[in-house]
């Protein structure tokens, strides 16, 4: 049987998104698994400018993807990011907020609780 997912906090991950649907298993959570190489753990709500900053990184989050399924993220959503990019993104200066309570613990591997606290939702 597998333990269920915890957050960076010690609790039971809480679902990021389903509107649009998230995570590296399009389950809503921010769930992570020997397959997930990016680590996309951290339940973020994007911005205008982290949109344009993972843009002009390569990774372009905003532009609807049809054959996908992915009508692209608008400002206000929220989305797993991978843990590496929440870092450099804060790094730049452009992190968007994140929810803890939906942010899985293995985060804690690449990105300090207390950088995390920063950009936490209140």
């Amino acid at each position: 049987m597998q333990e269920p997912s915890l957050n960076v906090l010690g609790g039971p991950l809480q679902p990021c998104s389903t509107q649009p649907m998230t995570g590296f298993f399009r389950d809503g959570c921010c769930n992570t698994g020997p397959m997930d190489q990016g680590l996309h753990t951290v339940c973020v709500e994007v911005t205008a400018e982290f949109l344009a900053y993972s843009k002009y990184l390569g990774n372009d989050l905003s532009t609807p993807r049809p054959e996908y399924g992915f009508a692209g993220l608008k400002p206000g959503d929220c989305w797993c990011l991978c843990a590496a990019r929440f870092l450099q993104a804060h790094q730049e200066g452009v992190a968007p907020r994140l929810r803890l309570a939906a942010t899985h613990k293995r985060t804690l591997d690449v990105v300090p609780l207390r950088i995390l606290q920063l950009y936490a939702d209140r």
